[in-house]
């Protein structure tokens, strides 16, 4: 693969990463404003006829089990973790994106923590998606890995020149 294409490939998951910070905030703003009993309400709405259809629907039950167990402290840990965790990536994905030196390995220090948390919690809820980001969130650690000794060895940021 060619170094531009690499680049190219590097400065998209970045973006992607961004993205995905601005929906976690969004996410983590819009659970710290509803309700516990509008969260039961929507998900009842969303399952019942479902259930009426097959009373042993697997989605249906475990989410219908997750709202009736979404009390008011697991609301507001979600929105921290989203609000928190979605601007520390907004913070080093603007690092990254300006060609600061420090966001490199910052970055993977913090992706690399993120992994570990997202795989603990795995163990607990056997959500694939945890997985799905954590592969993503490998590849993304290697792409800044590469870019960083890129950066190093040429004494210039890469970002915002021509390949």
């Amino acid at each position: 693969m060619e170094e531009s294409q690499i680049r190219r490939i590097f400065r998209a998951s970045i973006v992607l990463k961004g993205l995905h910070a601005l929906l976690e905030c969004a996410g983590g703003v819009a659970i710290g404003l509803i309700g516990t009993d509008t969260v039961s309400r929507l998900v009842n709405a969303l399952t019942q006829e479902e259930l009426v259809e097959d009373p042993k629907d697997f989605l249906a039950l475990h989410l219908l089990s997750w709202a009736q167990g979404f009390s008011v402290e697991t609301k507001h840990f979600y929105a921290f973790y989203l609000v928190s965790h979605g601007l520390v990536k907004l913070f080093l994905v603007a690092g990254l994106l300006r060609n600061k030196l420090w966001a490199y390995p910052v970055s993977l220090v913090v992706l690399g923590l993120f992994i570990v948390y997202q795989l603990y919690r795995f163990s607990y809820t056997h959500g694939w998606g945890l997985v799905a980001l954590s592969v993503f969130d490998v590849v993304v650690m290697w792409l800044i890995w590469h870019e960083y000794r890129v950066v190093r060895r040429s004494g210039q940021p890469s970002l915002g020149g021509t390949a």
